[in-house]
């Protein structure tokens, strides 16, 4: 697989570094090359957050994310601060907490990840699987089950519960033909 770059960011709280986590252990389990790279805000929660993850067959010289191939906003913040770096990689966001501005430079494609949250597991604090779901349908070479097992192996509490939502994911990307 040729390098591809992950940029998901939202703010604490949202699961952000757990979903980069379980990506880039995801990307391994299948015998890929994965990097990771995580900044915060200096507050505990509710303060700025972005897991940059890189994955590649080949070793990884730098796992700077330059020009996500997925961009996943998690918040409003987010989608500003970091949409001018994605040009040709397609760009993730719930519409609940995101409105795209203008000129849209790159591809959109609205998830809505707390309301199908909400619906498979009665809650919004598992949007972040929703989104690693449809990302990871994006990378074919990381399988479903390489996705879900490291979920089981990651998470610590809720597992189903998180990977009902990442499922829901996985089905959004099928039926819209997400790719990055």
């Amino acid at each position: 697989m040729p390098r591809r770059e992950i940029l998901i960011s939202g703010f604490g709280g949202q699961g952000v570094v757990l979903a980069g986590r379980i990506l880039g252990y995801a990307a391994v389990l299948a015998g890929q090359k994965a990097t990771m790279l995580v900044s915060h805000g200096t507050e505990t929660r509710g303060g700025y957050v972005r897991s940059q993850v890189v994955v590649a067959s080949q070793d990884i010289d730098s796992p700077l994310v330059e020009k996500p191939d997925f961009f996943a906003a998690l918040s409003q913040a987010a989608y500003q601060r970091f949409i001018p770096l994605v040009t040709a990689g397609l760009t993730l966001y719930d519409p609940a907490l995101v409105t795209p501005g203008e000129p849209i430079t790159s591809r959109h494609q609205p998830v809505p990840a707390r309301e199908l949250a909400e619906a498979k597991t009665g809650s919004v604090l598992a949007a972040n699987m929703v989104f690693l779901g449809v990302i990871l349908a994006g990378l074919p070479t990381i399988s479903r089950e390489a996705g879900k097992q490291a979920v089981r192996e990651i998470v610590r509490r809720q597992v189903e519960k998180n990977i009902l939502a990442l499922e829901a994911g996985y089905a959004l990307a099928e039926s819209r033909v997400v790719s990055g």
